[in-house]
């Protein structure tokens, strides 16, 4: 990927989605490091349900531990990995208390130090709450970016993260993460990237490699099965019929009768 398709690919999907954003509601840095936390295998649409009264009942920290495990559990059951993430979230709000007065730290380093925050969920606080230039690698940014040519098949969440980082200038970082989440998310979906329609179809390896099996011709059809064109009799498994007298009878039956008719004789 070189320099000008990359400004090219910004370009479009800048004119496609110029009002991406952080679609998961948060009204602070802790609500969310929460909800980034919550959306692991899970949609965003499905974590708004839930924080919609998650937030309501749990404003800071201290909320979060004054409540039984079984009982967060509970709020947060609709969640995939529910267990699991509500005990990273009481683990996470006592340290917050103990290290750092209930606020979210703004360092990266010290982000991925809090249990159930990883790489991509720090890159989304710091970015979003903080305004600090960030790509975080997603599903939907991995997958386009893999299938735009701009990181390589078997490149690790990590690669494709730095790959970005070098093509795309820091200033657009964060808002290309939101892009190119919309754009795979809306446009250039899993199941259907509807590469028909796609103004990026021209620089798209995938997306052209998609067309051409599209327009490539379905093979001939005999029976309700497929047969291969200039297959031979014997080949198709149909023996070829044998040659039959107007008396209704083959060669060799015509033979035989002649040969009783003689010794008859």
């Amino acid at each position: 990927m070189n320099a000008v398709k990359m400004r090219h690919i910004l370009d479009t999907i800048a004119e496609m989605f110029p009002d991406a954003h952080c679609e998961l509601n948060h009204r602070n840095p802790f609500e969310l490091t929460i909800a980034v936390l919550l959306s692991a295998q899970c949609t965003d649409e499905t974590v708004n349900k839930v924080t919609a009264t998650l937030f309501e009942k749990y404003r800071k920290p201290e909320d979060y531990l004054a409540v039984p495990l079984e009982e967060l559990e509970n709020d947060i059951r609709r969640i995939g990995l529910f267990r699991n993430k509500a005990a990273n979230i009481q683990k996470l709000s006592r340290i917050l208390i103990n290290r750092y007065g209930g606020e979210v730290p703004r360092e990266h380093s010290e982000l991925t130090e809090l249990p159930g925050v990883g790489r991509k969920t720090a890159n989304v606080v710091v970015s979003n709450a903080f305004d600090v230039p960030a790509i975080a690698v997603d599903t939907h940014v991995e997958r386009v970016s893999k299938r735009l040519g701009i990181a390589k098949a078997d490149d690790s969440v990590l690669e494709v993260e730095k790959r970005l980082m070098k093509l795309v200038p820091r200033e657009e970082w964060t808002i290309t993460h939101h892009r190119l989440i919309f754009f795979g998310r809306y446009h250039c979906k899993a199941q259907n990237p509807g590469c028909d329609l796609c103004p990026l179809l021209d620089v798209c390896p995938e997306g052209k490699k998609r067309m051409k099996a599209a327009l490539k011709p379905a093979p001939a059809r005999k029976n309700g099965q497929a047969v291969k064109a200039g297959k031979t009799a014997k080949e198709s498994g149909k023996a070829k019929p044998k040659t039959v007298s107007a008396g209704g009878k083959n060669k060799a039956e015509n033979l035989k009768d002649q040969a009783s008719s003689d010794a008859s004789l």
